[in-house]
């Protein structure tokens, strides 16, 4: 199974998702540019030495990350999405992309992924934190495909 970020912006967000990577064996795909340093002291307080124990792939950018990735389905994580995720068949080696954190992914992106889902909220609320909902959607991605451990 594998978590891509779109162009993270803060560090800690990307440390907790490459640290759940190493504890539920996600291999995580970072599009650049970051918006912070990966020596940055608050990425390292969290990743602390789960760095070791990830798969953690870089690209300089979307087409990069496209051209590496052409066999594999990306499913966008949206609040846009119609589809709820807990409804939607996730498949073994999907890619689940998840955006920015200050402005999700662009239009262009938003137009061209066909698989997009979202996981339901109260209506009062915007967004839940991006590693929170890494969280969710990956384990429901690993229950349906028997791969929690």
């Amino acid at each position: 199974m594998h978590i891509a970020l779109y162009k993270p912006d803060i560090p800690q967000n990307t440390a907790a998702i490459i640290r759940l990577g190493a504890c539920l064996n996600l291999k995580i795909h970072i599009i650049e540019p970051c918006g912070f340093n990966l020596h940055d002291a608050r990425f390292k307080r969290v990743v602390m030495d789960y760095l070791g124990f990830s798969k953690v792939f870089r690209y300089d950018d979307y087409d990069k990350f496209l051209s590496k990735n052409k066999n594999k389905r990306i499913v966008l994580m949206t609040t846009k999405a119609k589809k709820k995720y807990h409804k939607f068949n996730f498949k073994k080696n999907d890619i689940l992309l998840f955006g920015r954190e200050s402005a999700g992914v662009p239009k262009n992106l938003h137009e061209t992924i066909k698989d997009k889902v979202k996981i339901p909220m109260n209506k009062k609320t915007r967004s839940l934190n991006v590693a929170m909902s890494v969280a969710i959607i990956s384990t429901e991605a690993l229950r349906q495909n028997n791969l929690l451990k």
